[in-house]
Parts: C-alpha cells; structure tokens; sequence
C-alpha cells in the first residue's frame, strides 16, 4: 500500500498535469476560433468558383485544358495534410489510416506521397512510402502561400505526366466534436452535370478565356481549403481532447485524495491504539 507521502505526491503531480491540459484546453479553443473564421471566410469564394466552373464547362466546345486531361491512372499522388503536433485525441491517426487505405486501393500501381505536417511526414518517412516532398512547421503561422507552394508541386507532378491523378486527404471540420478525414480528387478537376445551372449569363472575356483563367485558381483554392479545414478541426480536436484530460485528472485527484484520507485516518486510528495500549502497559505495570 502506498504511503501517505507517496499519494500526496502523485495528488500534486496529477495537479500539475492538470493545470496544463487546461492551459491547452483554453490555447485550442482560442485557436480554433481564429481558424473557423479563416475557414468560413473562405468556404463561400471556393463553391462559388466551383458552381461557376461547373457551369462554364459543359458550355465550351473542345474545350482543350491540362487539368481535365483524364488518363488511366496507373501513377497516383496523395497529398496527406495532418498536424504538426499531438495531443488532438486520434486527428492525426484518423487521416494517417484514410491515407493507408488508399494507398491499398491502389495496390500493383505508383503511388507517391507529399506530407503535410511533421506528424504526417515523421509517419511516411520512416516506413516504406514513396516520399517524394514533405511539407511542416506552418501551421501556427499559416498563410495563403503554404497552399500555393503544395499547388505548384502538385500541378507540375500532374501536368508533366508524373502523376495520372493527385488527391487530398485531410480532416473535414463538421462541429467541435466531429472531424471527418475526407479523400478529394485534385487532379483531373471532375465537372459533374448536374450541378450546372441553366441561369443565361453574359461573360466578359469569352467564357473559354474564364475558364483557362478559373481553373487553376480553382485547385489552388481547393488546397487552402483543405489547409484550412484541416487547422480548425485540429484545434477543435485538441480541445476537446484536453477537456476529457482535465475531466480524467479531477477523477484521478478525488480517488487519490479519498485514498488519502483513509490512509492518515488508518495511520491516526493506529497511533490512538498504540498510545491506548502502552497507557494500559504502564497502568498494568
């Protein structure tokens, strides 16, 4: 049984712990509300330039560009956006494991990745990937040009045949509470018909001259979502993740303090009946 010494010493060291899960806790939260901002500014500029592509598309005859060029896809490249650091419950292992699967489901093909992230590039590099660019270290700091660095590899590999497809896997923001890791194809962009409106519209320039324009625009918009999704849903993991820490070391503290008191009372029950007893000695002596 532990001493009374040993259980007030794993009380203040549970405290300790504590005092910085919720120090955490509050960083998180704090973090993860810049970041909603940053990821709900954006989310109306990237379906807007989605639904006008969309609809410029079918519209345009023969209308010849790289990025919708579909070929067999026998060389796949996934870019697997997590986090730089832990503690955010299973944010990290979630995208990890989405990643890992689809690398199975491409088995017998050349499938390369690009890591964003030092959880996502420390997992890759040290296991038996085609690790062909790495990218980490910015996400405290996160800017519109992190995005254009990836998009630039991303569309060099695509347009210069080293990659027949490039897809994002990243974790979705739904809610504090749910994450979701979401696989999104890149690289050729995907134009689906039934999305395309019937609105009669005048464009200035000529639409196909829009679209050459939009169109790279467009995947480098993709990327900053992602990047930006995938930040917010960090910080909301890590927040919930230290809020169920601070909850657990309450738990741990009230079970290792009732422990206490009944070891000192213990310890003052037995020094009453030794005092009791060498009082009877001495009487009986």
């Amino acid at each position: 049984m532990a001493t009374l010494k040993e259980i007030k010493q794993r009380i203040t060291s549970i405290k300790n712990t504590q005092k910085i899960t919720k120090a955490m806790k509050m960083v998180a939260a704090a973090k993860m509300r810049r970041a909603q901002e940053n990821m709900f500014a954006a989310r109306p500029y990237a379906t807007k330039i989605k639904e006008l592509i969309h609809r410029l598309v079918p519209n345009v005859e023969n209308l010849d560009s790289p990025f919708l060029a579909q070929r067999p896809e026998e060389k796949v490249l996934l870019v697997v956006i997590a986090g730089d650091r832990g503690l955010c419950g299973g944010f990290n292992t979630n995208v990890i494991r989405a990643a890992v699967n689809e690398v199975k489901a491409h088995a017998g093909k050349q499938v390369s990745i690009v890591a964003v992230g030092k959880k996502s590039v420390d997992y890759f590099r040290k296991r038996n990937f085609d690790l062909v660019e790495r990218k980490e270290g910015f996400f405290n700091h996160l800017e519109y040009a992190h995005s254009e660095s990836i998009t630039r590899f991303a569309t060099k590999a695509f347009l210069s045949g080293e990659a027949d497809v490039v897809k994002l896997i990243y974790n979705e923001f739904r809610s504090v509470a749910i994450q979701r890791p979401v696989i999104s194809q890149l690289l050729p962009m995907r134009v689906e018909q039934e999305e395309v409106g019937v609105v009669e519209s005048l464009y200035e320039p000529d639409q196909e001259t829009l679209l050459k324009s939009l169109l790279p625009r467009h995947i480098g918009v993709q990327v900053w979502q992602a990047l930006l999704e995938s930040f917010a849903a960090e910080q909301a993991s890590r927040m919930v993740a230290m809020e169920n820490a601070t909850e657990n070391a309450s738990e741990l503290i009230r079970g290792l303090t009732l422990e206490y008191n009944k070891a000192r009372q213990a310890a003052i029950t037995t020094e009453i009946l030794e005092i009791v007893g060498g009082a009877e000695a001495l009487k009986n002596g």
